[in-house]
C-alpha cells in the first residue's frame, strides 16, 4: 500500500493496482461468515447477500457497535465523507477488529458530472471501482424501471379514461379514477443530471399518443422507491410499502396510489433483486456493503437498514454512512432511519476539513471545476476559527441525539499545525473527541488515531433519543428541526404549503408519518450562499410532498430541484475505455 502515492496517481489508477490483489467474493463472504447458499455472486469480486436468510440464522447473535459517519456543511467539492468512512473501516482492520462498512451506491449523475462516484479516494476506497461506479448489480436500474412503470400505468390510465366512457371502462374491468392532471405528484426519473428534463410536455400528437399534459423528470436517486429501499426491513415490508405510493390526486382531492393503478405488484417484481445488499471490499480487504443511494438533500440519503442489520450481526464494529452534513444526513439517520430500524448508534463521526471551515469563516466561493483560491492553501487561523461555528452547530446536533461525537479532521497536506490546533480546541470545548486522520495518503495506517478515538467513544454509554415523537404535530416537528438543528428563528409557509400542512395535520394517517426535510446541503440555512452558523433567519417551506410508501412527509424548503444540472466541465469528458487493456479509465 505504501508504494502507491495518491499525490501522483489518480483514484482509478490506485484502485486498478489494488484490484490485482483483491479477495474474491467467495473468500470475502467466507471470512465474513456468510454461507455459500446465502451468497449471490455477480462475477468474481462482488455480489449480493440473501439478507433475510442470514438474519434468520443469526437472529440470536448480539449486534456489534454501530457508528454513523456524517460531516460539517460541505463545499461543493465534498469533504471526504466516503473517504473517511473507508479510512475508518481500514483503520479498524489495522487494529485487528472485525469490521464492516456500509456506503451508498453512487448515482450516475454525479459520477458523470463533478462530484465523482463516492467510492472514497486516495488510499481509502471501495473496490472494484468501475463496477461500483457504473451500475453495480443494477439496483438503480431496477428503481428506474419500477418507478417509470408507475408513470406508464398512470399516463395510460389517464389516456384510456379520457377516450373511453364508463361502459367501455367497465367492459375492460377498469373503474374510473378521475385523475386530476393538475395534481400529478410523480414524474419520470433518469439517473443523470439532465436539467433540460425538469419540465416537459408529454402526449403530443393525437388521442393514440397519450394524455397531453405537463410532466417532469427527477434524478433516479430522488425517487420514493430509493427511500423505500433504504428504510424497508423485509420483502414483505417492501411489498406493502409499494402499494401506498401516491402518484396523483383525483378531482375530489383524494390520493391515487400505485395500488389503485394495480401496478404495485409488478413494481415489487422489478425490485425483487434490488432488496438484497451488495458486498464489495475496501482497498485493504475489509467487507463493505453497498446499498441504497445518495442525495440526502432531496432524499433520505442513507445506506440501507437491511445492510446495517446484516452487518451488525456479522461484525464487532459497523460503520455506516449518512449523506452530507449533520443537519441533513444525520438528522434523517437520527429521526427516520433509526426510528424505522429500532437500532441505536454508539457513536457519530463528523468529518471536517480546514478547507470547508475556511469557507464558513469568510473564504471566497469554492466553485466546482475551477482552480481553488490560494486562501485555501495558505495558513489563516482566524478564518478557520470563525468557520468552527459551523462545526460546533453540528456537534451540538449529534449531542442532542444522545450520541457520542468524534470529529475527524480529514487532513490535507496544506493544513498547518496551528489551524489543526484551533479546530481541536473548539471541538473539544463543544464536547467532542477530535482526531486527525491521514487515510487518503496512508490508508488504514493513517487512520489509527481516528480509529482509536471511535473505539473510545463506543466504550461510553450513549443515550439515544429522537428529536420528536410521532404524535408531535407536523408543523411543530418542522419548527423543531428548523430551530434545534438548522439554527433558524422560525418557519414560514407559502399559501400552498400552509394549506397542505393543515390538511395533513387533520389526517390521522398522514400525521403519523415521519418528516423528511428537503433543503440545500451547502448551508445550515435554505440559502446555499449563507455560510457558517447563521442566526436570526426564517426557514421558508414552499411545498410539502407525501411519500406514504416510504413512510414520511417531505417539507421542501427554499429553491431546490429534484433534478440537478450538469456542469460545463463534467467528468464524462475524461472517462473512456483503454481498448488495448480492455479497462475503463478515468472514473474517480
Amino acid at each position: 500500500m505504501t508504494k502507491l502515492d495518491p499525490t501522483k496517481l489518480a483514484d482509478w489508477q490506485i484502485a486498478e493496482e489494488c484490484e490485482k490483489k483483491m479477495k474474491t467474493i467467495y473468500q470475502l463472504a467466507e471470512e465474513l461468515g456468510i454461507k455459500s447458499e446465502e451468497l449471490i455472486p455477480h462475477g468474481h469480486y462482488y455480489g449480493k447477500i440473501d439478507f433475510e436468510t442470514v438474519l434468520e440464522r443469526l437472529k440470536d447473535k448480539p449486534d456489534g457497535k454501530y457508528i454513523d459517519v456524517t460531516a460539517i456543511t460541505p463545499t461543493p467539492l465534498g469533504e471526504g465523507k466516503s473517504t473517511s468512512t473507508m479510512g475508518l473501516v481500514q483503520g479498524f482492520g489495522k487494529r485487528g477488529k472485525r469490521v464492516t462498512g456500509a456506503i451508498r451506491q453512487p448515482s450516475g449523475g454525479p459520477t458523470m458530472n463533478i462530484k465523482g462516484s463516492a467510492a472514497g479516494g486516495g488510499l481509502a476506497q471501495c473496490i472494484p471501482l468501475t463496477p461500483f461506479s457504473l451500475g453495480l448489480t443494477g439496483d438503480i436500474n431496477d428503481i428506474m424501471n419500477a418507478h417509470n412503470l408507475a408513470m406508464v400505468a398512470l399516463t395510460s390510465r389517464m389516456q384510456h379514461e379520457f377516450n373511453y366512457d364508463d361502459a367501455m371502462l367497465t367492459a375492460k374491468k377498469l373503474r374510473r379514477l378521475d385523475i386530476d392532471p393538475r395534481k400529478v405528484e410523480m414524474g419520470w426519473i433518469i439517473d443523470f443530471c439532465a436539467q433540460a428534463l425538469r419540465r416537459i410536455n408529454i402526449g403530443l400528437g393525437g388521442p393514440s399518443d397519450g394524455f397531453l399534459m405537463e410532466s417532469k423528470f427527477g434524478i433516479a436517486v430522488s425517487s420514493e422507491l430509493m427511500a423505500i429501499l433504504a428504510v424497508t426491513t423485509s420483502l414483505a415490508d417492501m411489498r406493502e410499502r409499494m402499494g401506498k405510493i401516491v402518484v396523483a390526486y383525483n378531482k375530489k382531492g383524494e390520493p391515487v396510489t400505485t395500488k389503485d393503478l394495480e401496478v404495485d405488484g409488478a413494481m415489487t417484481a422489478w425490485m425483487f433483486n434490488a432488496i438484497n445488499p451488495n458486498l464489495l471490499q475496501s482497498l485493504e480487504g475489509q467487507p463493505v456493503f453497498v446499498h441504497a443511494g445518495p442525495f440526502a438533500n432531496i432524499a433520505i440519503g442513507q445506506s440501507s437498514i437491511v445492510a446495517d442489520r446484516l452487518a451488525l450481526k456479522l461484525s464487532d464494529y459497523h460503520v455506516t454512512e449518512s449523506g452530507f452534513g449533520a443537519d441533513i444526513g444525520f438528522e434523517k439517520f437520527w429521526n427516520l432511519k433509526c426510528r424505522f430500524s429500532g437500532l441505536k448508534p454508539h457513536c457519530a463521526v463528523i468529518v471536517a476539513t480546514v478547507r470547508a471551515l475556511k469557507s464558513h469563516g469568510g473564504g471566497p466561493p469554492v466553485p466546482p471545476g475551477k482552480p481553488l483560491d490560494p486562501v485555501y492553501t495558505k495558513e489563516n487561523v482566524g478564518m478557520v476559527e470563525k468557520g468552527c461555528e459551523n462545526l460546533v452547530q453540528h456537534i451540538n446536533t449529534v449531542r442532542k441525539a444522545g450520541i457520542n461525537p468524534v470529529v475527524c479532521i480529514n487532513s490535507f497536506h496544506t493544513d498547518t499545525k496551528d489551524e489543526i490546533a484551533v479546530i481541536k480546541k473548539q471541538a473539544e470545548a463543544a464536547g467532542a473527541r477530535v482526531a486527525v486522520s491521514n487515510h487518503w495518503l496512508h490508508g488504514g495506517e493513517g487512520a489509527l488515531e481516528f480509529t482509536d478515538a471511535v473505539i473510545d467513544a463506543c466504550k461510553e454509554n450513549s443515550h439515544f433519543k429522537c428529536l420528536y415523537e410521532l404524535d408531535t404535530p407536523l408543523g411543530k416537528r418542522i419548527e423543531m428541526i428548523a430551530k434545534e438543528v438548522y439554527g433558524a428563528s422560525g418557519v414560514s409557509y407559502t399559501p400552498e404549503a400552509e394549506a397542505k400542512l393543515k390538511k395533513m395535520e387533520k389526517d390521522p394517517e398522514t400525521a403519523k408519518l415521519g418528516t423528511c426535510m428537503v433543503k440545500t446541503h451547502l448551508s445550515l440555512s435554505h440559502d446555499p450562499t449563507i455560510k457558517g452558523a447563521p442566526k436570526g433567519w426564517t426557514l421558508p417551506v414552499r411545498d410539502i410532498l407525501t411519500y406514504k410508501g416510504a413512510g414520511f412527509v417531505v417539507p421542501v424548503a427554499g429553491a431546490i430541484s429534484l433534478m440537478p444540472g450538469t456542469a460545463s466541465d463534467p467528468a464524462y469528458r475524461r472517462i473512456d475505455v483503454d481498448v488495448k487493456r480492455r479497462k475503463v479509465i478515468g472514473v474517480f
